[in-house]
């Protein structure tokens, strides 16, 4: 398996301790996509070609969503891509208003070199490479000139935008000017204004000319321009992954209604050709695609959608627009257990202490009572599993050089311990509780 760094490696550990999915080096433990891994590749090479795609992601909870939607980032930052996961809520994010969408995209905005809000990175690549592009044809200029030359480049790249987003080039320029007499905090604000935060100051916007925050329509437009802006800076695209849509059931109907409106809307806009580079992926359940309180409520959407699975999962379609993932079993949950354990030994100070306690016999038994203590309901036990193998057991063999895991630890799962929807797949006579 690759070798990563210390800091790396605990990144991973820290994440599963916590009982969440790591950020980054999720390939180094993936169980069951390498399936998956040629239509991808190929779908985000179509991206990088100027296309734009969209994929729809169905399975039960615990079947690994989230944990796929990361890995297909990582995926796509080893290629160049840029990534952004936004996790739909009825509070935070509703789908209906996709100015909140663009906002957490920003928020989250993420490439191999800048994990998180690399907007303003990114923006300062993009006028750079302008520079470098006026200097290659002109020469070397006066400042003066260079700028006016460099604004000039910049409205023909953003023709297009600015049609329908015209404050996007209009913030774009006076970022630019404000950068150069070096008045970051004016240059702070535009970005934030930018990124779609809401509360910058009129002072501020007036610099640009600019009123009010970014709504509906204009964070398409913004969306657009920054696929210019990647493009431009040599960055393939933008893997964006909209997570737990499933939510959208739960919201009140006329909510439901817009925010299934907003996503077709969507989706007729990437058919349409307006965001080249962009690949949409969407997460949800089963329920979510079949049921009566989601994607069935509006029939353009469910047509999109549909896709008749058979039986044998072996022969799904991976180039499908909708694509399910497999369930756990218990050979795979032993199989990401041997994988992390491999990842623990890297930054062990004893890792033949930790190979030699933490058999595959003893992984294989462990997951195997985790799912016993829930039922033997296998896709509920992924996340208690390697957060009990990491905190409870690996964490021990390489603190205590005495400590035997069949002799000292007895597994043991309470309902505190499960998230809502974890407790909402089991029954009250599923989980072995010590009274």
């Amino acid at each position: 398996m690759t070798t990563l760094s210390a800091a790396r490696a605990e990144e991973v550990l820290d994440a599963l301790r916590r009982g969440t999915v790591p950020e980054t080096a999720l390939e180094t433990f993936a169980v069951g996509l390498d399936p998956l891994r040629p239509t991808m590749e190929a779908e985000l090479e179509q991206c990088a070609q100027g296309k734009a795609r969209f994929k729809a992601v169905r399975g039960e909870y615990g079947t690994g969503k989230t944990f796929f939607a990361r890995w297909l980032q990582n995926l796509a930052k080893s290629k160049g891509f840029a990534a952004s996961e936004v996790q739909v809520s009825e509070t935070e994010t509703p789908l209906h208003r996709l100015e909140t969408v663009y906002r957490r995209l920003i928020e989250h905005l993420s490439t191999a070199e800048e994990p998180r809000g690399a907007l303003r990175s990114i923006v300062d690549a993009w006028f750079y490479a302008l520079e470098e592009e006026v200097v290659a044809g002109a020469g070397d200029l006066p400042e003066n000139e260079l700028l006016e030359r460099t604004h000039a480049l910049m409205s023909e790249r953003l023709r297009t935008v600015e049609r329908t987003a015209p404050s996007f080039g209009a913030c774009l320029r006076a970022y630019r000017d404000v950068v150069v007499k070096g008045q970051e905090d004016i240059a702070s604000g535009l970005i934030a204004w930018m990124s779609g935060q809401p509360n910058v100051s009129a002072s501020i916007k007036r610099v640009a000319g600019i009123k009010g925050d970014i709504d509906h329509f204009g964070a398409l437009g913004f969306l657009q321009g920054l696929l210019v802006i990647l493009r431009d800076t040599g960055c393939p695209g933008l893997v964006l992954v909209l997570d737990e849509v499933e939510t959208l059931q739960r919201v009140r109907g006329d909510v439901r209604e817009k925010s299934l409106n907003a996503l077709r809307q969507f989706m007729d806009e990437i058919d349409g050709g307006r965001f080249p580079g962009l690949y949409l992926i969407i997460t949800g359940t089963p329920a979510f695609y079949d049921g009566p309180q989601g994607v069935q409520r509006l029939q353009p959407l469910a047509q999109r959608l549909h896709v008749d699975f058979g039986k044998d999962l072996r022969f799904d379609n991976p180039r499908a627009v909708q694509i399910r993932l497999r369930p756990f079993d218990l050979e795979k949950l032993a199989e990401v257990g041997r994988n992390v354990r491999a990842i623990y030994a890297q930054r062990s100070a004893s890792p033949s202490h930790v190979n030699a306690v933490m058999t595959d016999d003893l992984i294989r038994d462990l997951a195997a009572s985790v799912t016993g203590q829930l039922g033997g309901k296998v896709g509920v036990a992924p996340r208690i599993f390697l957060k009990k193998l990491v905190a409870e057991v690996l964490d021990r063999i390489d603190q205590f050089p005495d400590f035997d895991p069949r002799r000292d630890y007895g597994i043991q799962v309470t309902a505190a311990e499960l998230s809502a929807e974890e407790r909402g797949r089991l029954s009250a006579d599923d989980i072995e509780l010590d009274l």
